[in-house]
């Protein structure tokens, strides 16, 4: 099976337009266009009767205590923690690609609805306990909502998106299920997968 992203190459950094957070002038960050990408796939196995897409960074801190901090920043080598950026399953079995922006067009304050869509069901983003707590912005995150590293990580993200072909039609998920709830209904299911990886950071000084 074979996976491409057009709105970016593979292991390229990601575009602002398609990022929830970008540098400031005034700030150290601020929302971005926060579009989720164009993906295409091909050469899908036979038997596969859905799909699913995880899009996930496998760089966040384990600890918030220095994320957005002045005066600190998040050290390179903290040990890091899977944060999932958009969890579509049920993606039915003759769908070949998603446009630009069908998931996400800009920032949505408390999160986007779960549950079906026309080109799958959303489940819940990293974001909703990211913003737990938070007055003006806690709520359930579905669908995608783009990269927004700490602004004073020391560490470039890659964020995976990973496209999976299963043997059933439905995982059978409802409500505000995350990227660990699908991953474990998909166990015995997966007929093939294929990955493709972007890069972002807004810390100047960051590394990859």
């Amino acid at each position: 099976m074979k996976l491409i992203i057009p709105s970016f190459e593979n292991g390229a950094p990601i575009p602002a337009e398609f990022v929830m957070g970008i540098p400031a002038p005034d700030a150290p960050a601020t929302f971005g266009p926060n579009r989720s990408p164009h993906i295409v796939w091909s050469d899908a196995p036979a038997g596969t009767q859905s799909f699913a897409l995880i899009c996930t960074d496998h760089d966040a801190p384990s600890v918030r205590d220095d994320a957005n901090q002045a005066g600190r920043t998040v050290p390179y080598d903290l040990a890091r923690v899977d944060f999932y950026h958009w969890v579509l399953v049920d993606i039915p079995a003759d769908v070949r690609e998603l446009p630009a922006g069908c998931d996400c067009e800009g920032v949505t304050v408390r999160g986007k609805e779960v549950g079906p869509t026309p080109y799958g069901r959303r489940g819940i983003n990293s974001y909703t306990s990211w913003f737990a707590g938070e007055a003006s912005m806690e709520g359930d995150y579905g669908g995608y909502d783009g990269p927004f590293p700490p602004w004073n990580d020391e560490r470039v993200h890659h964020y995976h998106f990973v496209l999976y072909a299963l043997d059933v039609p439905t995982l059978g998920l409802t409500g505000a299920f995350d990227g660990a709830d699908a991953l474990l209904a998909m166990r015995g299911h997966v007929l093939a997968e294929a990955d493709w990886v972007g890069t972002y950071a807004i810390y100047p000084q960051a590394q990859l």
